[in-house]
């Protein structure tokens, strides 16, 4: 579904990502792990559009998108879910949603088809149906996080981009933001997820990236990389199945 090639980008001088190359394939959860400043986010930014590549390919569904922009890439079927949720704070729950169907072509059936999509979002965030009128500030993290995931998926995407969906939340909370995405996933919805939670990635990820200062250091099945002595030590807390 998605392949990076060799791809190297900088911000300003600094080279950021250094031939990076990943598959994902249909259906997965893959994810992508390491430190803060490893260059996780940036690659979710440069598969999304608002990183240009320096060099370097890249194909959705066997198409080059290296060179279109990031609204196109939406319309094709990646949706992004940045770090820090980055809802509309002064604009209501159902009117962030419908800003994530946006890019949506406009059909005699779409206000019926974005209705039932607000449903089902809703069903897989129960929280945002009770709050559905609320201003989004007003919300808890947690609850904005949902919101999130929420409009994401309101783009009906082929391939949802997660980046540190658990972050700052509570760990009851980032237990269900992960069934949540199991759900997500088993609906149809290939993901690529990036995460400093180890090993709740692991655990639902069939394969996983490790990226440090910028280059992929680790490749392999979700199940290895939770055995890797190397992922213990640095990322799991000394600890692994």
């Amino acid at each position: 579904m998605l392949k990076l090639m060799n791809i190297v980008t900088h911000y300003g001088p600094i080279p950021a990502l250094k031939e990076v190359s990943i598959d994902v394939h249909d259906g997965e959860i893959v994810t992508i792990l390491g430190a803060n400043g490893a260059g996780k986010s940036t690659t979710l930014r440069v598969i999304s559009g608002l990183l240009k590549l320096s060099s370097g390919s890249m194909e959705f569904n066997g198409e080059e998108i290296s060179r279109i922009t990031p609204e196109k890439r939406v319309a094709k079927g990646i949706a992004h879910v940045p770090e820090g949720r980055r809802v509309f704070p002064g604009l209501t729950v159902i009117d962030n949603l419908l800003l994530g169907a946006s890019a949506r072509p406009h059909t005699p059936r779409l206000k019926r088809e974005m209705e039932d999509d607000i449903e089902s979002v809703c069903t897989l965030f129960p929280d945002l149906k009770r709050f559905s009128k609320n201003l989004a500030w007003t919300l808890s993290g947690g609850q904005q996080q949902m919101l999130a995931i929420g409009r994401g998926l309101m783009a009906r995407p082929k391939l949802l981009l997660l980046d540190e969906p658990s972050l700052g939340l509570a760990p009851v909370l980032v237990e269900q933001v992960f069934a949540a995405i199991n759900r997500i996933n088993k609906g149809g919805t290939t993901i690529l997820l990036v995460e400093q939670n180890a090993h709740m990635a692991l655990e639902v990820a069939v394969r996983g990236y490790v990226l440090e200062t910028g280059k992929i250091v680790l490749d392999d099945t979700a199940a290895n990389l939770l055995r890797n002595e190397r992922m213990k030590q640095a990322y799991l807390g000394g600890r692994g199945k």
